[in-house]
């Protein structure tokens, strides 16, 4: 079993209350289950107020997993995105091979709900998290779990933590290869391999794989940032094929945000065939996360499959609901959503379904935003008046809500609320 569907049905059992953001207080005291059979609308919910599409997220979920499929390559969807079990659940029912974290707590939440194949794109050295994992993996012995390292000192400490952790597992450690100027990742193919051989020597740990994140090293899809992806992946390629003698058993080459994974696809996906004189499998897993979600930001701009690339796109399945409280100036309307309820660091919000050109959206404050009407009037968005407005990177929509509602259809005239997800950040 992928992930505890018991645990993720209960969600519905959860007590709503004035701790959960926009939600009516006629829904206080009452269960999800409870709340939703009374056929709750959008316009139920207060502003500011944040949504999920449900046809838009079915609809990504089917594409990647066909697109992966077709690729020849695995997806372990970076959990972090969402942090939302109700929508982990769904990716691995879509044939999900394992979900990806960023941090061990976040592992833990995943953990929690029974996940049972994890990949922590991240060195874990610290000594509780080590033996977190070391006691679930004693106890239960089907669970996997890989990390990475990016050098000798997070190999040394990593084994030195784990001689007192319980039990004998090991734990299996994936290769980290970084490139100049991007994050954490080794910074030449010479370095990993010193890395490759620490984890080699380790009393607790085993060689799985090399992977890193080539979306460190670029943001747009100019001719000079798709070399540099290439280059770095061709480096990662390069690494694994060395290290092929090395492994103990079958290997992992993990990259893959969401900007790029046509370029992960095109230049690691041949490996997933290769053998080696060993005759070593070696799994290609895509870790892109965003695109369950979707925007209408960056990854709208920079995504193979956006509707500007692809014949059957990504929709963006998250949009922001604002309320205009002030008009101030003809050509200025305030708004109550803000940094607190709404993403701005990859794009500010985009007004949707307003009459007149020019309309955007200038700046946000904690609990406002500046919506721009160029040669509008005061009579144009009167106070009172509802907005529906496009985002940018779901990553930074997710963490500012405990409780999202989710719409039948962001067209319809009165979208029906038909569930609610719950995060954990």
């Amino acid at each position: 079993m992928a992930i505890d569907e018991k645990a993720v049905a209960a969600l519905d059992d959860r007590v709503l209350g004035p701790e959960h953001k926009a939600l009516p207080p006629a829904a206080w005291g009452r269960t999800v289950r409870q709340f939703l059979d009374s056929g709750p609308h959008l316009d139920d919910f207060e502003t500011p107020v944040l949504t999920i599409d449900r046809s838009a997220v079915a609809a990504n979920v089917a594409v990647m997993a066909d697109w992966a499929a077709a690729s020849g390559v695995r997806l372990a969807p970076h959990g972090k995105t969402t942090m939302a079990p109700q929508l982990w659940a769904r990716q691995l029912a879509a044939g999900s091979w394992g979900l990806t974290f960023a941090t061990i707590w976040q592992a833990q939440v995943a953990r929690s709900f029974g996940v049972a194949r994890i990949v922590l794109a991240n060195a874990l050295v610290d000594p509780v998290g080590l033996r977190w994992v070391a006691a679930e993996s004693a106890r239960d012995p089907a669970f996997e779990f890989v990390c990475w390292a990016d050098s000798v000192e997070t190999v040394a400490l990593m084994d030195d933590h784990l001689r007192s952790a319980p039990g004998d597992a090991r734990i299996r450690v994936i290769v980290e290869l970084g490139g100049p100027h991007g994050r954490t990742g080794a910074r030449t193919v010479e370095q990993a391999h010193a890395v490759a051989a620490a984890i080699g020597r380790a009393e607790r740990l085993t060689l799985a794989g090399v992977g890193g994140y080539e979306g460190a090293l670029a943001h747009d899809r100019t001719p000079a940032a798709l070399a540099a992806v290439r280059r770095y992946l061709d480096d990662v390629a390069r690494l694994h094929r060395e290290l092929a003698e090395s492994y103990p058993g079958g290997a992992i080459v993990t990259a893959g945000g969401s900007a790029y994974p046509d370029l992960v696809v095109e230049r690691l996906a041949p490996l997933a065939d290769e053998r080696g004189e060993r005759g070593v499998p070696t799994t290609v897993v895509v870790r892109s996360g965003a695109y369950i979600i979707h925007d209408d930001g960056f990854y709208a701009g920079i995504s193979p499959l956006a509707a500007s690339r692809s014949e059957r796109p990504l929709r963006s399945a998250m949009h922001g609901w604002a309320r205009t409280v002030s008009r101030p100036e003809p050509e200025l309307a305030l708004l109550d959503a803000g940094k607190r309820d709404l993403p701005f660091d990859e794009g500010l919000p985009v007004p949707q379904g307003l009459a007149g050109a020019g309309n955007s959206v200038s700046a946000l404050n904690d609990q406002h935003t500046f919506l721009r009407l160029p040669g509008g009037t005061a009579d144009d968005l009167p106070i009172g008046t509802v907005v529906r407005l496009g985002l940018s990177h779901p990553c930074t929509a997710f963490d500012k809500w405990r409780l999202i509602p989710v719409i039948d259809d962001v067209h319809a005239e009165r979208p029906r609320v038909v569930d609610l997800l719950h995060t954990f950040f």
